[in-house]
Order: structure tokens, then C-alpha cells, then sequence
């Protein structure tokens, strides 16, 4: 009979905290399969002048980036010397390099509920919320017929 594997429990999986990291210390991961653009990086930038750097960067023990490629990049053109970043040191190499793709990959499963979502854009348009800080463009918003 094969030997059967158990994960560890959920609980010792869990990052145990958020360490402020200078960016020059973080490495990039050079085979990132990812790809971000100079608009998206721009968004991101927005993002983090709008509300703050809200989601910390994903590393591996040596300090390279599991996930936040694109938020690390907005913060150097930020001039930000510190990111908050999470160390998944629980992890192994093998583990941070799947991490990486799924990361990714689920994001982009996700969908709209344009029913739920029209009315919130209504909303904050009313609000005079710069759009950019939505990460939408005019002409997008505009196609979804909701100004």
C-alpha cells in the first residue's frame, strides 16, 4: 500500500508576522513568469498613494519575493526604502516556486458580479473617488454604461 502523506495541521502553516524590510534587501525572482506592465505597475502605484501599502510582499527565507513582484516594483518608483513583507519560511523551495504560479493563476479565476458592482462604482463616482485609485480607466467604466 503507498505510504500516504499528511500536510502539518493549518496552524503551523500560519505567517506569525509582518516584518518591514528594506526593498534593496528583497531579491526578485528571476524565472517569475508574470509579467507586469507600465500601466499596472502605475495602478499599483495609485493604489499605494491612495490607501497605503495594504498587502504585504510574500518571501522565502533568503528573501526572494514568492508574491508582490508588481507591488515591489511600484514601491521602488515610489522611492519607498521599506515594504511590509511576510516570510513563508514554512515553506520549501519547491513549495515557493508552485506558490508563485498559483498565486497568480487564482487571481485571475476570479470574476465581476456586475450587479454588485455597478452600484458600488455609481456610488463612489457620487463620492468624487478618483478612479484611478479603482485601478479602471474612463472608457471602461464608460462600457459598463455606468455614469
Amino acid at each position: 500500500m503507498p505510504e500516504v502523506s499528511v500536510s502539518p495541521p493549518l496552524s503551523t502553516m500560519l505567517a506569525e508576522h509582518i516584518v518591514h524590510m528594506p526593498v534593496n534587501e528583497l531579491i526578485p525572482y528571476a524565472r517569475n513568469a508574470r509579467r507586469h506592465s507600465a500601466d499596472q505597475i502605475r495602478k499599483i502605484q495609485e493604489s499605494i498613494r491612495a490607501f497605503g501599502f495594504t498587502n504585504p510582499i510574500l518571501i522565502s527565507a533568503n528573501k526572494e519575493v514568492i508574491a508582490g513582484h508588481g507591488r515591489l516594483e511600484a514601491a521602488r518608483k515610489l522611492g519607498l526604502t521599506v515594504v511590509p513583507t511576510i516570510c513563508l519560511s514554512h515553506l520549501s523551495e519547491t513549495e515557493c516556486r508552485a506558490l508563485r504560479i498559483s498565486d497568480n493563476r487564482l487571481a485571475e479565476l476570479a470574476d465581476w458580479d456586475y450587479e454588485l458592482l455597478h452600484p458600488e462604482l455609481k456610488e463612489l463616482i457620487v463620492l468624487e473617488t478618483p478612479l484611478e485609485i479603482l485601478g479602471f480607466e474612463a472608457p471602461e467604466i464608460d462600457m459598463m454604461a455606468i455614469q
